[in-house]
């Protein structure tokens, strides 16, 4: 008889309490126990042998930290006997290194792909991949879930209008934006912007109208906020009356949150709890965030059924 066992790592309790009140499965803790030197330690304090593990943990900061974790949980997993391993990743880190940009630089999102084959993983499930490509770095089964379906169901009933354009904050976001715009029948526009450096960006000119226009932007992650608060700016310079931005993974590094804060041209930022808030980030008012619980726990419940996960979004 088949049997699910769900384990969380360190990274975001909080999400995974909830991906396990919703499917009405007792969460695993494992202990986790980190020696003075750095090492991580890991003991599964539950019987595991032949059961379908999903085991729960975000890479996010510390990120490395976070990432070595997961592979001890897998490889005890494995030695422990289950059946098999998912690796439920709400936020993949190093996504963003996906290709060569210049010689002699590293794609650690494929090392990290390799790195969680050989430790066990029998099978990925992500939130929101920053590049789709990744996919392919894996020889294991790969679910790359949307938050769309939560994003789009809270924009349609608490903020757009019939003045409302969605914008992608850059060229390679046109695709997420379209779908956007075309399930709640609006207009598009794109920000064309210049990378000067890492985490640096500069935006250039506003493809599309805007003028008196509530603007929606949507992007997969926000990190600095860099490149957000340049895209705001550009837009009210603009002429948009209202600028809200939606991102499903809020990794929010330092200065993010001041930024945010302090960036009146900004009225609302909308996230997801792939990443927890730092204390600081729940005291912004304007900072909103939604839970993926509830479609990743369809997305694990189908997994386990072998029933499909792309009916989700269709």
């Amino acid at each position: 008889m088949k049997r699910i066992v769900l384990v969380s790592g360190t990274s975001n309790p909080n999400l995974s309490q909830k991906i396990s009140e919703y499917l009405d499965v007792n969460l695993v803790n494992p202990q986790i126990v980190r020696f003075a030197n750095g090492e991580i330690f890991c003991e599964i304090e539950k019987n595991v042998r032949g059961a379908d593990v999903f085991l729960l943990q975000s890479t996010c900061t510390p990120v490395n930290d976070n990432l070595m974790e997961l592979l001890i949980m897998i490889d005890a997993l494995k030695r422990a006997s289950a059946s098999s391993i998912t690796a439920v990743i709400p936020h993949y880190g190093y996504a963003r290194q996906d290709r060569k940009v210049s010689p002699r630089t590293p794609i650690s999102s494929k090392l990290v792909a390799d790195l969680i084959t050989v430790a066990g993983a029998t099978r990925v499930i992500t939130m929101d991949l920053h590049a789709g490509q990744i996919q392919g770095f894996f020889n294991i089964p790969f679910d790359n879930i949307y938050a769309s379906p939560v994003m789009v169901n809270y924009i349609k009933n608490e903020v757009a209008n019939e003045n409302t354009i969605f914008v992608s904050p850059d060229a390679g976001g046109v695709e997420r934006v379209r779908h956007y715009a075309k399930k709640l029948k609006t207009d598009i526009a794109m920000i064309d912007k210049r990378r000067t450096g890492k985490n640096v960006a500069k935006a250039m000119n506003i493809v599309g109208n805007v003028e008196g226009k509530e603007c929606i932007i949507i992007d997969d992650m926000i990190d600095t906020a860099g490149t957000l608060i340049e895209a705001c700016k550009a837009l009210k310079d603009n002429g948009a009356t209202k600028v809200v931005a939606c991102a499903t993974h809020p990794i929010f590094s330092k200065p993010a949150i001041e930024r945010i804060r302090d960036a009146d041209f900004l009225d609302q930022v909308i996230v997801t709890d792939t990443i927890p808030l730092c204390e600081e980030g729940l005291k912004v008012e304007k900072i909103k965030v939604l839970t993926v619980a509830e479609i990743l726990s369809k997305a694990i419940h189908r997994t386990f059924n072998n029933d499909s996960v792309s009916s989700l979004f269709i």
